[in-house]
């Protein structure tokens, strides 16, 4: 019984379950979670969560993404924000923008927007003003 508790003691104290949505599944709404995700079916809403991101070769989500680190096999409608690391396997298809710390893309991947890479992320638009303002000078 000692070691039952102190197992599922492990298991919370890690933050960590895996929450899947099957193939063939819809789901309409944002999800918030602190373990890994893994999607195989189809999202319309925002995707938050802590731990790491799977985005299966059939999944499609329509809607923002949050994670720590995501690998995407499937298609993406909506930007793309990535603490750590984000890999696009090569059967993804994301239209939105994307930020991360670090990307790894394979061939065949298709991505359509604008990306931002590195631990420092600047504001292109503030940027750009700054520029227009020392130009006109």
């Amino acid at each position: 019984m000692l070691g039952i508790n102190s197992s599922n003691k492990n298991q919370n104290s890690n933050g960590g379950s895996v929450n899947l949505i099957g193939s063939g599944t819809k789901i309409v709404g944002d999800i918030h979670s602190n373990g890994d995700v893994r999607i195989d079916g189809h999202l319309i809403g925002n995707l938050i969560t802590t731990g790491k991101f799977v985005l299966g070769a059939n999944g499609v989500i329509e809607g923002n993404i949050t994670s720590a680190n995501a690998d995407v096999s499937g298609e993406i409608k909506g930007s793309v924000n990535i603490k750590e690391m984000l890999l696009l396997k090569n059967t993804s298809k994301i239209s939105g923008d994307i930020i991360t710390g670090k990307l790894a893309i394979e061939p065949g991947a298709v991505f359509t927007g604008s990306c931002n890479m590195g631990a420092k992320v600047k504001n292109i638009n503030a940027h750009s003003s700054e520029f227009n303002a020392s130009k006109t000078a």
